[in-house]
């Protein structure tokens, strides 16, 4: 590789890193335009939770943390009847503590917490390989910047906005939490 090529090479490659999310169709204007994997390796879009008050959760099985798993699923079974949808995302980016396969994850999540909402495959939610979604969650979000540890919580309105950032130590259950979920499940669904 010649000089030029290698000058020019890094310069995409740098270039890569600036560019801002983007959805299939441009710029990600919203969070609900992201396509993450399910454990079992299909597409899935967000788009599909459309008119729904979404809690994106990155989750992690080893971590001090994980214990919320309990107030999550207690959330999501008391409200998804009036549309709220919890998402888990798993991550290893804290101190290795999601190191096992998304199989594995899903039988953890199952057998130890008996979880019922969606936890997809794992992504990268900080860091140069960080998912696209996290990238866009982390610079518009109410309270922008990264992601400090697992189970940081952002809230999307039915409109497909980010509404809300729970911070890793505010539990599922905490007052300021089921009171953002509450007002947002006030809120009429966007006509399609």
């Amino acid at each position: 590789m010649n000089t030029t090529s290698l000058i020019l090479s890094l310069a995409i490659a740098a270039l890569a890193f600036a560019v801002p999310a983007v959805a299939a169709d441009g710029p990600m204007k919203s969070p609900l335009q992201a396509t993450l994997k399910s454990a079992d390796g299909k597409d899935y879009p967000l788009a599909q939770h459309h008119g729904q008050v979404v809690l994106l959760v990155n989750v992690a099985s080893k971590c001090g943390l994980t214990k919320q798993y309990t107030a999550l699923e207690a959330l999501y079974d008391k409200y998804k009847d009036a549309g709220l949808v919890v998402v888990g995302v798993p991550a290893n980016n804290f101190n290795g503590q999601e190191p096992g396969t998304n199989e594995e994850i899903q039988t953890f999540c199952k057998t130890k917490y008996d979880v019922s909402f969606p936890v997809l495959g794992k992504v990268s939610v900080k860091g140069d390989d960080i998912d696209p979604l996290y990238k866009y969650l982390t610079t518009v979000s109410p309270k922008p910047g990264d992601i400090g540890w697992n189970f940081a919580k952002f809230l999307i309105n039915r409109k497909g906005e980010v509404i809300d950032r729970f911070e890793p130590k505010t539990t599922p259950d905490d007052a300021s939490v089921t009171a953002a979920i509450e007002k947002a499940l006030k809120e009429s669904a966007p006509k399609k």
